[in-house]
């Protein structure tokens, strides 16, 4: 029996029954709630949800978190994002399967794997785009350039405009098959364009390094292109989702 001036020896708990808490992205709750409102509002597929600016309001979230989980949605299956136009319903949540957070989990797990591919691909895009690009692919890149600092001007991420830029460099390199793979992959190259622009800090950085890749382009100077566009895809890559991995992807970095 303890003296009553020395605590008594505590229980000793099953490792089991403390695990660490595990705190989930904010987009990650955005995405449940809208799951909730889809079943709680009985809506339909093929009918509108609200507006991004609506439910970051009526969420309280910022909008950069709302396209997150819009965007993790497409790619779970359960709503079509048409720009200009809304995003929609497409099938009834308990049809998605297997669980969101399990697909976010293994997509957040993949995001350097993918930033590699992006790299493989992207740089011979825009090495191609200087030979080949014409005077209305120049148009295109810049109205693209436009709308993005019209869109850090409002206080947005600029992703949409962000997305249309690299397009139409995959476009302008006139390779059919290259643009192919490209749109095959456009949901996981979109979660790396969206977890770096997140950062405060970065769309205006995008924006700078995407007129370097331009001004290289407009000069029909391929190796300049190739490095701007390397450069920029190193500056992405550095904010990959999964702490552990970039850490240990700097660590290579130092040993070699």
């Amino acid at each position: 029996m303890a003296s009553p001036h020395q605590p008594a020896t505590p229980t000793a708990m099953p490792h089991s029954s403390l695990q660490p808490i595990r705190r989930s992205p904010l987009y990650e709750e955005v995405v449940e709630r809208l799951r909730a409102f889809i079943d709680i509002e009985q809506l339909k597929p093929g009918d509108r949800l609200l507006s991004e600016r609506e439910l970051a309001q009526r969420l309280g979230v910022s909008r950069t978190s709302v396209r997150q989980a819009l965007t993790a949605l497409r790619v779970s299956g359960l709503v079509e994002i048409r720009h200009g136009d809304g995003v929609f319903l497409l099938r009834p949540p308990e049809e998605v399967v297997p669980s969101l957070a399990d697909q976010l989990l293994q997509s957040h797990a993949q995001l350097p794997a993918i930033m590699e591919v992006r790299e493989a691909l992207e740089t011979q895009t825009a090495r191609l785009a200087a030979r080949r690009r014409g005077e209305e692919d120049l148009r295109e890149l810049r109205a693209a350039l436009d709308a993005m600092a019209a869109a850090i001007d409002a206080g947005e991420d600029g992703a949409e405009a962000d997305q249309r830029f690299h397009g139409a460099i995959a476009r302008a390199a006139g390779n059919d098959l290259l643009t192919s793979l490209m749109d095959q992959l456009a949901d996981p190259i979109d979660q790396t364009r969206r977890a770096s622009l997140s950062r405060p800090d970065r769309p205006p950085r995008s924006l700078a390094a995407h007129h370097k890749i331009l001004t290289a382009i407009e000069a029909q100077d391929e190796d300049a292109a190739t490095a701007a566009m390397r450069a920029h895809l190193v500056v992405v890559a550095d904010v990959a989702l999964v702490p552990h991995e970039d850490a240990a992807r700097r660590a290579r970095q130092r040993r070699g």
